[in-house]
Formats: structure tokens, sequence, C-alpha cells
């Protein structure tokens, strides 16, 4: 599973970061590149729910990875071949919308064979956020070297290996314990029972919230920082910094976390308030020097709040519909929401610059007030 996550966010950390440089190189402005981008987020409002009933329709979780995998390393290579926004923005929709289809997929499968095995979750996810580190900063030092091409190349190789990693490298685990696949009609009433519980739509929004307040720091925060006179090479290193500590809350925080048993309520509530806490902060553009504490608030933010959200799907989930509740949690969470938030976090930029993150602030309070109303049901999400 470690070899999985290492592909996927391997594949990852060189198209989010360097997808806007080839495009550009291309020719396109901002806007359409904007529009690009935030289309398959947006889009998996439609595209989560009927990807993963189409997934738990597989005899076993790994065949599903493997049809993505090759989806996405054709419909990359395919924008390679083509010219112009109308045909680059159906391929880069269905590459990107297969490539993040992977996540709660594997997630799912990872937190399945966690319980049954033995082994923390946490640990191979936290070596495919060592990945992305290592991929971003590869592909920066060829960029200096080749053209932009190779940010396609990559992801296209990275497809085929998640692909023939799925294939002959993982576990043969079934969907449903039982072996055979449900009827496509019982997945959907699967799905709609997520859907219309109040406890588990709680807590997805209460992870939405704290998760999609990133969206002006991902978005502006090199922007803003270049503009208070901070060098490119320091924000490189202040996000590189933020990952390194949230592979270390991950690799060592969440073990430490088991072993006292707390639960994944009060971790996400510590989420909610370092979000409060970070984006209140940088609403005031501190110094260099105050940057680096900060930025270690991001294992709380985003990865404590991740492992929140991962084992709460799970837990308020049956057996039989863990794909549909980690799927519906990444579509809202990495999609819906963060995706609006990403289009309001430019209009705030442009009128109130860094203060911006003040709305970021209130969006993380938010995920807080949630996670009061779903104490109420403890016993049930621990």
């Amino acid at each position: 599973m470690a070899l999985q996550f290492m592909l996927l966010f391997g594949a990852n950390g060189v198209a989010l970061p360097f997808a806007a440089l080839w495009f550009h190189a291309q020719g396109l402005d901002g806007a359409r590149i904007g529009v690009l981008l935030a289309a398959p987020m947006l889009g998996r409002l439609v595209t989560g729910p009927l990807i993963a009933v189409w997934a738990d329709g597989f005899r076993y979780r790994r065949t599903a990875l493997a049809f993505l995998g090759l989806t996405s390393a054709a419909a990359y290579g395919l924008t390679m071949q083509v010219e112009g926004f109308a045909l680059w923005a159906p391929l880069w929709f269905v590459a990107a919308t297969a490539s993040a289809a992977m996540i709660p997929l594997t997630d799912a499968m990872t937190v399945r064979l966690s319980q049954k095995e033995g082994f923390s979750f946490a640990f191979p996810r936290g070596c495919g956020s060592a990945a992305f580190v290592g991929a971003n900063i590869i592909m920066g030092a060829l960029l200096t070297r080749t053209g932009v091409d190779a940010v396609l190349i990559w992801v296209v190789v990275a497809g085929v290996a998640m692909a023939a990693s799925a294939r002959w490298v993982l576990p043969p685990e079934p969907v449903t314990d039982g072996g055979a696949p449900t009827r496509k009609r019982d997945r959907f009433r699967g799905l709609g029972r997520l859907a219309r519980d109040p406890v588990f739509m709680g807590a997805v929004l209460a992870v939405g919230c704290v998760q999609s307040s990133h969206a002006f720091y991902y978005g502006f925060s090199a922007l803003a920082w270049k503009a208070q006179g901070i060098p490119e090479i320091q924000t490189g290193l202040l996000w590189a910094f933020s990952v390194v500590v949230e592979i270390g809350l991950m690799w060592w925080g969440e073990p430490w976390r088991r072993a006292r048993g707390i639960g994944p309520l009060t971790l996400l509530a510590v989420g909610s308030g370092a979000a409060v806490v970070r984006w209140a902060a940088l609403s005031f553009a501190p110094p260099l020097w105050m940057l680096w504490p900060l930025q270690t608030l991001h294992a709380l933010t985003f990865a404590a709040t991740f492992l929140a959200g991962v084992q709460l799907a799970s837990r308020l989930a049956p057996a039989d519909s863990q794909t549909a509740a980690q799927t519906l949690g990444s579509m809202l969470s990495a999609g819906v929401l963060i995706g609006l938030a990403t289009l309001a976090a430019g209009p705030l930029y442009d009128a109130v610059g860094v203060q911006g993150y003040s709305a970021m602030a209130a969006l993380g309070a938010c995920g807080g007030l949630a996670v009061l109303a779903l104490r109420r049901t403890r016993a049930a999400v621990g």
C-alpha cells in the first residue's frame, strides 16, 4: 500500500504544481488555466459518486485502481498529442478525475487492510506525502534542464506504473466480505443512505470546512509572500517544510495517538482550532521568521484533519459502503468545497490581499462548530 501511495502522490506531486506551467507554455492565459484546473474538482459532485458505485461493482478493490491508472495515463498522453483548449479541456478533465478518484479508493483499501493486518494506516499514507515532496523537487530540477513536456511524460509513466502495481502487487482484497459484488441498485441505495445520514454528513461537512480553508493558502500564498519581499526559493522551502511536518505526524504522531485512545473527533477538533490560529495569524502578513512555526500547523490543519476524516468515514459506514464513504468525503472536502473556496479566494485576494486568510479562519471555525454538534453522538464516532 505504501508503494501504491508513493506512485499516486509521486504523480500528483508533479501534476498539481506544474500543470499550469505546461498549459502556459502552450499559450493559455491564467483564466483558462484556472478553468481547466478547477473543473475536475467541481465535477466530483457528479463523478465522485458515479466512480464509487462503479468501483464497488468489481470483486476486488485493486481492479478499479488498475483501470483508473490506465485511464489517467491514456488521457494525459493524449493531451500531449492534441492542440487547443477545446480538446485539452475534456482530456484533462478525464485524466485529473481518474487520478483524483484513486485517492479515496486507495484510502478505503488501506483502511480495511490496516484493520485486518494490524498496521497503521498513517504509515503508507505518509510514504505518499514523502513521494509528493520528492517528485516536486525532482521535477523542479528537471525543468531547469528539459522542456515542460517532462511534466506530462512523468504522469503518463506514473499512471502505467500505478495500473501495474494495482494488478500485480496489491493484494486481492474483496470489495465485500462475502467476496461477490453487490448489485448496482443496492450500491446506489447504500450511497443514498450515507447521503441521508445526518451524523455521517455532519462529519463530512466538519472535515470539509477545515480542509477547504486551505484554498487561499494553496492558491495565493506564493503571491502574497512575494508581495512581502520573500523570495520564491523560501516559498518552496516553506511548502516543503509543511509537508515534512505532515509526514512526521503520520509516521510518529498517529501511532502515539492510537496508543492513547484519542478519538477522531478530538483529532478533528484540534485540526479546526489549528486552522483558526494559522489563518488568522497569516492574515496579518507575519515576517519570515514567524512563518516557519506557523507552517508546522499544517500537520494539524491538513494531516490530522485528513486522518480524522478517513477514520470517521470508516466508523460511520457499513462494510459494503466503505468505498462510497471515502469517496463522498473526498468529493466534498477535496473537491466541491475546496473548489468553491478556491473560486472565492481569487476575488478575496484582489480585494483585501492577505486579509483574505480571515475568511479561511472563519471556515476553520465552522468546522469546529460542526464538531461540537457531532459530540452528541460521540458513542458512535469516538
